[in-house]
């Protein structure tokens, strides 16, 4: 097969190429080494990852995610809510309420449709996970609130896992902090094995929080969906926020729930465009 239909897609501005390989056109060997290439920006289609749609043992789909630097992901926010948006769009599952595997667990979302389009997403999370050795993070017992190093600077960070790793800092004013200075220092320090994403987050109100993302593997994103969910539950077991709260994101406005144990993120998915992937050399 020489070519194959991709849907470009993005959830407030982070941004994916969706292929569907239920069919297996792609070779497993080479999904790493795809992802970098398609994701490149004006050399390929470029984007933040690819997200690739698989049959599913456990629930109606499953979901992998490639990041641009050709790592695999364990779980994606804005990543589902586009893949589910696609599924029901394009008849893959013809239900409003859908399950998909995904490397964190099955996940099981709510679209809101009108007139059979899916405007917005709601997605269980899960529960946090506090445990360093669960996120990872070196060393023994919860990081909450702790101090942490980076080179001349000594940051509060609260660290926990939402499937993937995510190490939270509150900040005065993250619109001048040097995010891009700081980001990729912390997702490689050693005290964080697999790498990991940081937030940076300003409190306006207890129910109001700005951030700005790092991603492991890709830099500094418009929108993080797992990482405004930490931002909320790191501002929560701090004392500093509400259990529901917006998350304002470089692109656009994320809604978050953190009750009894579990969250709920809420936000709009949208298709840019749909094109063909000519896959000679590729896979």
């Amino acid at each position: 097969m020489a070519e194959l239909v991709f849907w470009k897609m993005h959830g407030l501005g982070n941004d994916y190429i969706l292929i569907d390989n239920r069919g297996g056109w792609l070779r497993e060997e080479k999904l790493s080494q795809l992802a970098q290439k398609l994701c490149r920006r004006r050399f390929s289609i470029g984007a933040d990852g690819l997200l690739l749609i698989y049959d599913s043992a456990l629930a109606d789909v499953k979901m992998r995610i490639f990041n641009a630097d050709g790592s695999e992901a364990e779980m994606c926010g804005n990543g589902i809510r586009c893949l589910a948006k696609y599924c029901y769009e394009s008849g893959v599952v013809n239900r409003s309420e859908m399950r998909i595997e995904t490397l964190a667990g099955v996940k099981e979302v709510w679209l809101n449709v009108d007139k059979g389009r899916v405007k917005s997403v709601t997605v269980d999370m899960g529960s946090p996970e506090f445990r360093r050795e669960r996120i990872p993070v070196v060393g023994e017992g919860d990081f909450i609130d702790e101090e942490l190093k980076v080179n001349d600077e000594v940051f509060r960070a609260t660290c926990l896992s939402l499937g993937n790793p995510h190490c939270v800092i509150f900040v005065e004013d993250v619109d001048s902090f040097p995010v891009e200075h700081y980001g990729p220092m912390i997702e490689r320090s050693p005290l964080f094995p697999n790498r990991i994403n940081v937030e940076f987050v300003q409190v306006v109100r207890r129910d109001l929080i700005k951030v700005r993302v790092w991603e492991r593997g890709v830099g500094e994103t418009l929108a993080c969906g797992t990482g405004a969910c930490a931002s909320v539950v790191a501002g929560k077991i701090l004392g500093k926020l509400d259990r529901e709260c917006s998350v304002q994101l470089l692109g656009g406005e994320l809604r978050v729930k953190y009750i009894d144990d579990r969250i709920f993120m809420s936000g709009p998915a949208e298709t840019v465009y749909k094109g063909i992937i000519d896959l000679e050399g590729l896979v």
